[in-house]
């Protein structure tokens, strides 16, 4: 059986874009001999844009983006609300970090992406996350054991990885080490891989 390759996919559960890049991720593991592996990734909001909780600040270019955002996710048929905070995301990695070491990641973050997405899920509530933990058949208590242990080294290692990728924003796709970021590059990763063969 061939190997399949490894397709990084740098993330974040509050990025749209990285929720409208999930779909055709997974569809790149039935079209090609790939595996993807979703890594988290945090990106300073407030440095990136500035301090957008001050109602002087300029969101012109945010306004855009979610208004970007929320057209592709209408041909999707996705639901994309705007937040109306900064969310820290770290709560809701952890709980990816340990639904992916029990081979749940992906019903687990299906659900994060949609419910956060509709404002049905606050990342930063403990139970909240715990929960979701519960409800794709994993431990909860494990869970939040896990949390309070090793979940902050096991993240602290998925940011290390970042830099030496050198990735600045989400989702950035990783191919043998060339990156492609954003969701509209996803064309480009299909077309590197027909290119190495990879195409089942």
């Amino acid at each position: 059986m061939t190997e399949l390759l490894e397709v990084k996919l740098y993330f974040a559960y509050t990025s749209p874009f990285t929720y409208l890049a999930l779909a055709p991720a997974y569809e790149l593991e039935r079209t090609h001999r790939v595996r993807v592996r979703f890594i988290p990734y945090g990106i300073n909001i407030r440095k990136v844009y500035g301090p957008l909780d001050n109602a002087e600040a300029d969101r012109r270019k945010v306004r855009y983006l979610y208004l970007d955002a929320r057209r592709i996710a209408k041909q999707y048929g996705l639901t994309i609300y705007p937040p109306k905070k900064i969310f820290s995301a770290r709560l809701a990695f952890y709980g990816g970090l340990f639904a992916e070491k029990q081979g749940r990641f992906r019903p687990y973050a299906d659900r994060v992406f949609e419910r956060f997405w509709k404002h049905a899920l606050d990342v930063e509530d403990r139970a909240a996350i715990a929960g979701l933990i519960r409800e794709v058949g994993l431990d909860e208590a494990e869970f939040l054991r896990y949390a309070e242990t090793d979940a902050r080294a096991d993240l602290d290692a998925c940011f290390a990885a970042a830099d030496r990728d050198e990735i600045f924003g989400v989702p950035t796709f990783v191919v043998e080490g060339e990156p492609f970021w954003g969701e509209d590059r996803l064309e480009w990763v299909i077309k590197k891989l027909d290119a190495m063969g990879l195409r089942r």
